[in-house]
C-alpha cells in the first residue's frame, strides 16, 4: 500500500495489485509485534481474521488482506485508522492523539459505521460489498471482498491515447447504475474521482471506492476542506453548503462527469470555487479537434450539461444523466440481481491437450488461435492512434488510452447501422444489469493475463440455477463469435449449483499475436436458445458461430439468441456474466 505523490491524492486509499490472482496462506510467521506504526502487525487476530499483508493507507483508513479462518477465504479488512487524530497504543488499542480531538474522532467513528451499515445492504457489483463489521480496540472494522485490480487512473496513464466512445459506455454504464441505486437511498458518494474508481482484474468491471463518509464528517469539523475534496472533481457546493446550493444526485453527477472529461482531454475541469469567479473551463463541444469524429453529439451534450458550475443549471439526477446518455431503460433497479461475487481462480484442467497457435489474421485486435483459425478477440478498450493536441491548452500530464480505429457516429449508438467495437461490450454488460433474479451466474478466468504464444486461456463458471451456457466473445472491429457451445462441445448444460470449465481439453485456446484486451460473455438461459439463426459463418473445424455485431432490433437482447425448445413460450429467463482477459507479450 503507497500514498500517490499526486497533491489530490494525498487522502486516497490506494489497493495495488499483488503479484498472483490469490494470494497462498501465509507461512509461519513469529508472533505478531508492532513496528510503531498505525498498522496492526502481521499474524495479528480481529475477531476470525488475520492479518496477513497490508494492502493500503490513507489519511482516515487502513487496509488489510485477511484471512477469515470461519470461511476460509481471502478478505479485505478495513479500520478506521485517522491518523491526524488517533494513534496506535498498546494491545492493538487505537487512541486519540488529544482530548481535544476526541469529538471530531468520535463522529468519524460513527461516520465510518454509518457507511458499513449503508454499503451492506447493497448488492451491486460495482458498490463494495460489506460482509459485517463491529467495534473493537477503541476503533471499527469493516470486511470486504478482496477484489484485484487497478485504478482507472492507473490505467489510463498507462496508455497513449484517450478511451473511445464505446469503453466510456461500458464504464458509465455499470457506474449510473451503481449510483442510482444509492441515490434510491438518499446516500451519496461525494468522493468520485479516477482513483477511486477500480477495474476489476478478472472482469473488467469498475467497481467504486471510498466513499468518504466518514472524511467528510471529520472535514466539516475541522474546517480541512483540502483534504476532503478534489479539485476538478468537487462541484461548489461541496466548498460549503449555502441556501439554494445543497448537495444531492447532482454533486456525484459533476464528479462523474468530471471523471469522463479528464479521461477524453487528460486534464480536469478547473476547481469549481474559482469558476464561479472567472469560469475559464473549456466545453468539450468547443474541443473540436479532439471530439469531433470521435465522440457523438449526445455524450458530448450529456457530459458539458452535468459539469455546469451551478446545481441548477446542471443534470439534476443520475436517472437524467442516464438519459442524456442514451443509457435510460437499460437499467432495472434490482440490485440483488446483478450481484458479482470475485471467486478464486479455479484450478488448471487437467490433462488438457495442447493448443495450436495461429496468428490472427487481423491486426487491429487480439487473436485467441485455435487449430488453424484465429478467432478475433474481444473489443480492446484502447487502441494506439495519437489524437490531435488540445487547442490552446498545455499537452496532458498523463498518458491516456487511445481511440478507436472507426469513428463514432454523431447519431445515438442505438441507432447506429454498424455499431462501434466498444459498443459490443456495452450490450454485455446491459445484460447482466437486466438478468433474472436468482441466476447469480458467476465466471472467472484462471489468469486475467495471457502470454502470447505460451498461456491457454481457461475460465469457470457456476449458476445458481440449471439452465444452457453460452460464451460469446466479442472482437474490436465489432466481430462476435459463439465459442461454446461448438460442433466439439454441443453439451451445454449446467445444473444448479454446479461448476463448468472451459475450454473442453477437445479446443483448447491459445493467446496469439496482437495483445489486447478481451471480453467475454457468459449466458445461463432457462430453456435452450439458438443462435444459428444470426450466424453468417461456420468455422468448419470446430463449427464457432460468427454473428453480426447487432441483431434486428438494435438492442442487446438479441445476444440470448431465439428460442430452441420447441414451443412457442420459451421462457426467457437468464443469468449473465462478464469478464475480460488481456493478451500480453
Amino acid at each position: 500500500m503507497t500514498h500517490s505523490s499526486d497533491p489530490d491524492d494525498d487522502d486516497a486509499t490506494l489497493i495495488r495489485p499483488l503479484p498472483s490472482a490469490v494470494p497462498a496462506e501465509p507461512a509461519a510467521a513469529p508472533p505478531p509485534r508492532h513496528d510503531g506504526g498505525n498498522a496492526l502487525p502481521v499474524g495479528s487476530r480481529q475477531a476470525e481474521f488475520e492479518v496477513t499483508r497490508v494492502l493500503g493507507e490513507g489519511g482516515f483508513g487502513i487496509v488489510y488482506l485477511a484471512r477469515d479462518h470461519a470461511l476460509e477465504r481471502l478478505v479485505a479488512l478495513k479500520e478506521y485508522m485517522p491518523a491526524a487524530l488517533a494513534m496506535r497504543g498498546d494491545a492493538s488499542q487505537v487512541r486519540v492523539r488529544s482530548e481535544r480531538h476526541r469529538d471530531t474522532f468520535e463522529a468519524g467513528l460513527k461516520s465510518f459505521i454509518n457507511e458499513a451499515r449503508l454499503l451492506a445492504q447493497f448488492d451491486h457489483p460495482s458498490l463494495v460489498k460489506v460482509y459485517r463489521f463491529w467495534e473493537a480496540n477503541g476503533t471499527a472494522f469493516m470486511v470486504m471482498p478482496f477484489v484485484e485490480g487497478r485504478t482507472l487512473k492507473e490505467t489510463l496513464k498507462d496508455r497513449t491515447e484517450p478511451p473511445d466512445e464505446g469503453a466510456l459506455m461500458g464504464l458509465l454504464a455499470p457506474l449510473t447504475e451503481a449510483l442510482q441505486v444509492l441515490h434510491g437511498e438518499h446516500c451519496y458518494h461525494r468522493d468520485i474521482a479516477p482513483d477511486n474508481i477500480i477495474l476489476v482484474a478478472a472482469t473488467g468491471r469498475p467497481l467504486l471506492l471510498d466513499f468518504g463518509a466518514a472524511r467528510r464528517v471529520i472535514g466539516d469539523m475541522t474546517q480541512a476542506l483540502t483534504v476532503i475534496l478534489k479539485p476538478g472533481y468537487a462541484p461548489i457546493e461541496q466548498y460549503a453548503e449555502v441556501p439554494g446550493m445543497k448537495q444531492g444526485p447532482w454533486t456525484d453527477v459533476y464528479a462523474l462527469a468530471a471523471v469522463v472529461y479528464w479521461a477524453i482531454t487528460g486534464r480536469t475541469p478547473p476547481p469549481s470555487v474559482g469558476r464561479l469567479v472567472k469560469d475559464e473551463h473549456v466545453p468539450l463541444a468547443q474541443l473540436t479537434s479532439l471530439v469531433q469524429g470521435r465522440y457523438s453529439a449526445r455524450l458530448i451534450q450529456a457530459v458539458d450539461r452535468a459539469l455546469q458550475v451551478l446545481p441548477d443549471d446542471r443534470t439534476p439526477s443520475m436517472a437524467a444523466f442516464r438519459e442524456d446518455l442514451g443509457l435510460a431503460g437499460e437499467f432495472t433497479p434490482t440490485p440483488s440481481q446483478m450481484a458479482t461475487q470475485i471467486q478464486p481462480a479455479p484450478a488448471p484442467v487437467p490433462g488438457a491437450a495442447p493448443a495450436a497457435v495461429v496468428r490472427s489474421r487481423t491486426p487491429l485486435f487480439a487473436g485467441l488461435a485455435v487449430a488453424g483459425l484465429a478467432i478475433s478477440g474481444a473489443a480492446t478498450l484502447w487502441a494506439t492512434r495519437s489524437p490531435p493536441p488540445l487547442p490552446a491548452a498545455p499537452a496532458p500530464s498523463t498518458a491516456l488510452p487511445a481511440p478507436a480505429p472507426a469513428p463514432v457516429p454523431a447519431a445515438p449508438l442505438a441507432a447506429a447501422a454498424v455499431p462501434e467495437a466498444g459498443d459490443l461490450p456495452a450490450q454485455f454488460h446491459r445484460l447482466v444489469a437486466r438478468q433474472t433474479a436468482g441466476f447469480d451466474v458467476q465466471a472467472q478466468a484462471e489468469r486475467s493475463r495471457l502470454r502470447i504464444d505460451r498461456d491457454e486461456l481457461r475460465f469457470s463458471l457456476t449458476s445458481a440455477r440449471e439452465g444452457y451456457v453460452y460464451v460469446l466473445l466479442a472482437g474490436p472491429d465489432g466481430s462476435l463469435v459463439q465459442l461454446f457451445p461448438n460442433d466439439r462441445a454441443r453439451n451445454n448444460h449446467i445444473g444448479a449449483g454446479a461448476t463448468l470449465r472451459l475450454p473442453g481439453a477437445a479446443w483448447p485456446l491459445k493467446a496469439s499475436d496482437p495483445p489486447g484486451l478481451e471480453h467475454f460473455l457468459v449466458l445461463v438461459t432457462a430453456e435452450p436458445r439458438s443462435h444459428a439463426a444470426w450466424a453468417t459463418e461456420k468455422e468448419p473445424t470446430y463449427g464457432f458461430l460468427t454473428l453480426p455485431s447487432r441483431g434486428p432490433a438494435g438492442q442487446a437482447d438479441w445476444l440470448l439468441g431465439q428460442p430452441d425448445c420447441g414451443h412457442a413460450d420459451c421462457a426467457s429467463a437468464y443469468g449473465a456474466a462478464v469478464f475480460t482477459v488481456e493478451a500480453v507479450r
